[in-house]
């Protein structure tokens, strides 16, 4: 697949699911129109009580005024990074996803300009960036450590932009490239230890 056709694919392979999923949070799957297209990313706060300093999707909790999965991801888009809903062309959503906390997330795609104007909102937000969809799909999976009560457990990531993409948003991002792109990605739910000193020196 040429990268200038990535976006049209995703355009003629994405739509809305017919059953709305009922989610309790939703995320937007933002993609700029270009070339080699990228998706919106944030790096999280460290000082916010849950995943903090963690690389997720704009996005948050449903709330009582919200009245779908479309509004929420927009609203949380919004006060998150400034992005506005008019410069949103919505394409499709993609499975419901289970955070760690138990939480279900409902992803919600769509296309924004390259040149679009973004500010993060300090207080959950330390930083916003952009990476390529052509990286993210032949990023290799990367061990990430992650320290249990008794065991640490190594989970795939991929490493973008001096980042650590990994859990419920890797996991939404091979869903857009399966459902997207028709790229099956291979991602283990967790790696084997046995080969992580190997996969380190690569």
């Amino acid at each position: 697949m040429q990268e200038n056709n990535l976006v049209e694919h995703l355009q003629q392979q994405l739509r809305f699911a017919r059953r709305t999923e009922s989610a309790q949070a939703a995320v937007l799957v933002a993609i700029t129109r270009e070339d080699d297209p990228k998706v919106l990313l944030t790096r999280r706060s460290l000082q916010l009580s849950r995943h903090a300093g963690e690389v997720s999707f704009p996005g948050g909790k449903r709330d009582p005024t919200d009245a779908n999965n479309i509004a929420v991801a927009l609203r949380e888009a919004n006060e998150e990074t400034g992005l506005s809903a008019d410069d949103v062309e919505l394409i499709g959503d993609l499975p419901v996803e289970e955070a760690r906390s138990g939480i279900t997330v409902k992803p919600v795609v769509g296309l924004i300009s390259s040149s679009v104007h973004l500010v993060a909102q300090p207080a959950e937000i330390d930083r916003i960036f952009f990476a390529s969809l052509r990286q993210l799909m032949n990023a290799p999976p990367v061990p990430h450590a992650i320290q249990y009560a008794q065991q640490t457990l190594y989970f795939p990531s991929m490493h973008v932009e001096n980042e650590i993409v990994w859990g419920l948003t890797a996991r939404i991002l091979v869903n857009l490239f399966k459902y997207g792109l028709s790229y099956e990605k291979d991602w283990p739910f967790l790696l084997n230890t046995l080969n992580i000193g190997k996969d380190e020196k690569q």
